[in-house]
């Protein structure tokens, strides 16, 4: 741990709002465009149409802001800018595409803006003798060594060079002011567009200049108080940057012709007082934007890499001094920048540079539309001049500016990020923080299961949702697996585990059975959830889970068991049937050659022994669920029916292929007339994987009371249960199946 002394050194080492946040953003929105494209802006559009791009190009930053505001004063924010704010609140998938993309993009911008400071130097001194490529690698170099000294030497620097900007933009009020003319203002307040300049491209040649808001927000790092600074140093750039703006806009449009406006010249050097200085401004604000983009870019990858998202990467989470400056970090953006340098040309990829941070700002719009949107009740930030919709508004528009400006490269970027978002997802990387994902779940969750509480009950709307009773972690495997088998994606499965004793004394034994359940379905990767309770005996366990487990429409409606050889658990067994038919629940028992540990698929077809009208439909959707599963594709369903040896075979064979047209499932029908049922069955099921069969659980007292024509009916089904010692050495495995009633395959 540090001691005191360093940690009050390190703190009075960090920035407020005007160094850490202010100055990088304004010197970064006060760019090139400010000076060389303005112009061109007002020439084409006129001047109320330069005010409206300006008003929606801003407002886009403002949403942002809004949105950047509410997330930074919700949480603790540590450095990562960007980043950090995305991937706490979106998760870890959103935040590494946002790390990766938005550092590469800040990266390359450092040589866009060495490139502009080159051209800058080459126009105002052109008998300098050195060629482009050397000013180029020059330039970077004393950018790498501001930056790698330490991010308070660069903020220093840049108070001149803020200095020198202001100079510069005073230079032209006041010379543009001198030639201010009302006849020339009339005439360029309405537009002149021509077929390559329309309201949208010009909107789109202007919007760049707005980019720059995220500038102070890498620095968080370095704040003092990044909940205060970043909200108040973020608007105080944005606003202050919208009156220069304007106030160009408005002189440009009063003091130049409109064919100056739309030429090539350099035209607010020709209006200013000193026009050295507008060059003096142009070098200042590439300049301190390539200081802008090399001081952020490093921090968001120290960030990610301490993450440890991809451990490749954890070489640049290593901090250097008192401020822990990402060094390592800043040799890599140099590099980078210095291969542009000696790539030369960069507008083949500066529009996806630009998509990339439009990409960065639409995120952080997403993220604060679903912090807000899902309710969370963790979301409470101090800054609350925002609201849902007007984030979700703010990421619709980042949206829809990327294709304004480039459909093209708006595509390639969605697509590269969409791609390295599921490169990530694959990973299943686990994280120490909470995201709105979880939040967003639980609101999607509640809402569907009140929806479900209202609606009326349907057949067709019936899923299965099974309750495994297979005992503690691992034991019997197979059973939890055929309960994901039958809900295959569609359903819900819960794997109960009883203990015996007093809650009291057991409470914290409960608490760990389920985190071993919990640890356990996810090791095996089963869709399924964990549940387990103390009671003082397993039949009361049972009967307190089919009482109070699940929510709503959501409670098991299928309990799932073993078949065991153990007569000491006869009594258990059979109350547990009992009670799930009492409490209208049906019944799902497996009597299975897998082992304890290994699940296998066994060869040989699906059968069907239809031996009870009532459990048939059951019988059929499970059976359909379970070839649905790749794993039992090539597995076909097969009915065996017995009847009577003088039973009318071709109008059963037809009724049961009118059912099977209704139910919409393919299956082979085989009808075997015969007096011996099981010996009939025996016969014709192999080969076998699985063999369904229908049995209904019927009490002493219930037996009493029916009559003989309902107890003969059943017969068949008694005996199955009386010789399932004998059906468990058949090939295969056997599912005894018992409808509550609440399936139809019609349905």
């Amino acid at each position: 741990m540090p001691s005191k002394e360093l940690r009050e050194e390190a703190e009075a080492s960090k920035f407020g709002f005007f160094g850490g946040v202010f100055t990088p953003s304004l010197l970064t929105i006060l760019g090139v465009i400010m000076f060389l494209r303005l112009s061109n802006v007002v020439g084409y559009a006129g001047l109320w149409n330069a005010l409206l791009i300006l008003l929606f190009a801003k407002a886009i930053s403002v949403i942002t802001a809004l949105s950047i505001s509410s997330i930074a004063t919700n949480m603790r924010v540590q450095g990562g800018g960007a980043y950090y704010l995305i991937s706490r609140s979106l998760g870890v998938e959103f935040g590494g595409v946002i790390a990766i993309f938005f550092y590469i993009a800040q990266a390359i911008a450092v040589t866009m803006y060495v490139a502009g400071f080159t051209e800058a130097i080459l126009s105002a001194l052109p008998g300098l003798g050195l060629s482009y490529t050397m000013i180029a690698t020059i330039t970077n170099v004393i950018v790498f060594i501001f930056v790698f000294i330490g991010a308070g030497w660069t903020i220093r620097f840049q108070y001149g060079i803020l200095a020198i900007l202001m100079l510069s933009i005073v230079s032209f009020f006041v010379g543009a002011f001198q030639d201010f003319s009302p006849e020339l203002l009339r005439s360029n307040l309405v537009p002149a567009w021509t077929p390559d300049y329309s309201f949208f491209t010009v909107f789109a040649l202007f919007f760049p200049a707005v980019t720059g808001i995220m500038a102070g927000v890498n620095m968080s790092g370095d704040l003092k108080d990044p909940e205060r600074a970043i909200p108040l140093g973020t608007f105080a750039s944005i606003g202050f940057s919208t009156l220069i703006y304007a106030a160009i806009a408005f002189l440009l449009a009063g003091s130049v012709s409109r064919n100056a406006l739309v030429g090539d010249g350099f035209v607010m050097r020709d209006q200013a007082l000193f026009p050295v200085l507008i060059y003096a401004g142009v070098i200042s604000a590439t300049l301190s934007s390539a200081l802008g983009s090399m001081m952020g870019a490093p921090r968001i990858l120290q960030a990610f890499a301490r993450d440890n998202i991809f451990k490749r990467l954890r070489w640049f989470a290593k901090g250097s001094g008192k401020s822990n400056e990402p060094r390592r970090a800043v040799i890599l953006t140099f590099l980078i920048a210095q291969v542009g340098v000696f790539a030369g040309d960069l507008n083949t990829i500066a529009p996806i540079i630009t998509m990339f941070f439009l990409l960065t700002y639409g995120t952080v719009n997403l993220a604060c539309f679903y912090e807000g949107r899902s309710k969370n009740p963790s979301f409470r930030p101090t800054f609350r001049f925002n609201h849902w919709s007007v984030a979700f508004l703010g990421a619709l528009s980042c949206l829809g500016v990327m294709f304004l400006i480039n459909p093209i490269w708006a595509v390639i970027a969605l697509i590269l990020s969409g791609g390295l978002y599921f490169l990530i997802a694959r990973s299943e990387i686990q994280v120490k923080w909470g995201d709105v994902d979880g939040g967003l779940s639980f609101q999607v969750a509640r809402k569907a299961l009140l929806r479900l509480e209202r609606e009326k009950y349907h057949p067709k709307n019936w899923r299965p949702s099974v309750l495994v009773l297979g005992g503690g972690v691992g034991s019997r495997l197979y059973l939890t697996q055929y309960a994901c088998w039958f809900t295959v994606d569609s359903g819900m499965v819960s794997i109960a585990q009883i203990i015996q004793g007093e809650l009291e004394d057991l409470h914290t034994r409960r608490y760990e059975a389920e985190n071993i359940l919990r640890k356990f379905i996810l090791k095996e990767r089963l869709p399924a959830f964990p549940v387990a309770i103390v009671e003082k005996d397993i039949h009361a366990g049972v009967k307190s889970l089919l009482q109070c487990h699940g929510i709503g429409g959501m409670r098991p409606n299928a309990i799932l068991l073993g078949w065991s050889k153990d007569s000491e658990k006869e009594e258990v067994f059979y109350d547990t049937l009992y009670t799930a038919k009492n409490m209208k629940r049906s019944l799902i028992i497996i009597a299975s050659k897998m082992n304890e540990e290994k699940v296998f698929i066994p060869r040989g077809a699906i059968n069907i022994w239809w031996n009870s009208a009532k459990n048939v439909e059951l019988m059929l959707l499970l059976a359909f669920m379970l070839r649905n599963n790749r794993e039992w594709r090539d597995h076909s369903i097969r009915i065996l029916r017995p009847v009577a040896p003088k039973a009318d075979v071709d109008n059963i064979e037809k009724e049961m292929q009118d059912l099977l047209v209704q139910a919409r499932i393919d299956a082979e029908i085989v009808i075997m007339p015969t007096d011996k049922p099981f010996e009939a069955v025996r016969r014709s099921m192999t080969p076998s994987a699985i063999l369904f069969a229908g049995f209904e659980p019927v009490e002493d007292d219930e037996e009493e009371g029916e009559s003989k024509e309902t107890t003969a009916e059943k017969s068949s089904e008694d005996t199955l249960i009386e010789t399932l010692h004998r059906t468990v050495d058949l090939p295969g495995d056997v599912v005894l199946v018992y409808n509550a009633g609440e399936v139809s395959v019609k349905a």
